[in-house]
């Protein structure tokens, strides 16, 4: 590694500069004002009767309403249905369940994607057949930002009377999401994705579905998940998913020129990097790249001591020392994979620190490549 050329870098880049918004994203000012009472003098239950409880509750309410907003919430039995069919580039929260489920007997089949990382809806109806349960598809890839064809999919499912959920969490507040347009049966989002708290989500279920709760107790959340609200996070969900919606379009189109700027400039002046995922067909904050010969977690730590804050994976599987699950289904090698790095903007990111990066990530790969030749 060449140190003059490196500390020049850190001192022409003079600010810090976060784009991992894909792992979690910095609590919103609007939101942590919102939750503010709920974490002082409006302390009640939400189960409560009296005053204290029903304030609690009216917040909650007002909550559950504005995240149902984000994604169009709409009204709406299966029978002795045992199989599961999910994608080969799930988040680990829906492979590990599939995964629980195959350890108890139940069958589960792995739909493949393309080298974009799209399923195609073709597999999808040679696998959802009439004893299929479940069909669980994520929206936006974490990892690479691919979109799937969900609503093509949930229709061949919907005609095979199979519930389908997907796991929206990346594409809330990035991309319009409509339940009705999308088809499915339950979605899942997450707070600290778009500007809220960590440690709370939300789940879709159209009217009709059962679900077998998780844990027993209290008959909050409708006899499903049983303890005692966390008021202050559905708060801030609530307002969070009400920021979301309403600046929606403006982010969408900001972000997607800020990637662009970002992918343009690399490629052009890094010999030997490439993108990862569908070129179209993506979320508008979130970049993949590979760099030939190029360690990923290297890179992702040099530009960390320069002052970029990016990702060379998914958060939830750092430290596992396995290549991307997403980037082998997509047929990248070990190396392939492992050079790789994530690049994800959020709406406050400005072309200022875009451009920072570009000249830090184009002077990082040239400093590992001269220490590694």
């Amino acid at each position: 590694m060449c140190p003059v050329r490196y500390c020049r870098v850190i001192i022409e880049l003079n600010m810090w500069v976060y784009l991992d918004h894909n792992a979690t994203t910095p609590l919103r000012v609007e939101v942590r004002d919102a939750m503010m009472p709920f974490l002082g003098e409006c302390w009640g239950n939400p189960a409560s009767l009296h005053w204290y409880g029903q304030r609690a509750s009216h917040a909650v309410e007002t909550a559950r309403a504005e995240v149902a907003a984000l994604f169009g919430y709409l009204e709406g039995s299966k029978g002795s249905r045992h199989r599961l069919v999910a994608t080969a580039i799930e988040h680990p929260a829906i492979l590990e369940a599939a995964h629980e489920l195959e350890l108890a007997g139940f069958p589960v089949q792995r739909m493949g994607v393309d080298a974009d990382g799209r399923c195609r809806p073709e597999e999808a109806a040679r696998m959802i057949g009439e004893d299929v349960a479940l069909v669980s598809i994520m929206l936006a890839n974490n990892e690479v930002g691919t979109l799937q064809p969900l609503s093509e999919i949930a229709g061949i499912a919907r005609t095979r009377g199979t519930c389908v959920h997907t796991d929206a969490v990346q594409a809330a507040g990035r991309i319009f999401l409509d339940v009705e347009a999308l088809g499915v049966d339950m979605l899942s989002l997450s707070a600290h994705k778009i500007g809220g708290p960590p440690g709370i989500g939300a789940l879709y279920v159209r009217k009709g579905i059962s679900i077998k709760p998780r844990s027993y107790g209290g008959a909050q959340e409708y006899g499903r998940r049983a303890g005692t609200l966390n008021v202050p996070g559905i708060v801030g969900f609530g307002r969070a998913c009400a920021l979301a919606k309403n600046e929606l379009e403006q982010a969408d189109s900001r972000m997607a020129v800020l990637r662009d700027r970002l992918e343009r400039a690399i490629l052009e002046q890094v010999a030997g990097a490439y993108r990862n995922g569908h070129g179209l067909e993506r979320l508008p904050n979130t970049l993949s790249l590979g760099f030939e010969g190029v360690d990923g977690a290297s890179l992702a730590m040099m530009l960390d001591v320069i002052g970029v804050a990016a990702s060379n994976g998914s958060a939830c599987s750092s430290g596992t020392g396995k290549p991307s699950h997403v980037l082998a289904a997509m047929g990248l090698d070990q190396e392939g994979a492992a050079s790789s790095l994530r690049f994800s903007l959020g709406m406050e990111t400005t072309r200022g620190e875009i451009d920072s990066t570009i000249e830090a990530v184009v002077e990082a790969v040239r400093s590992l490549r001269e220490a590694r030749s």
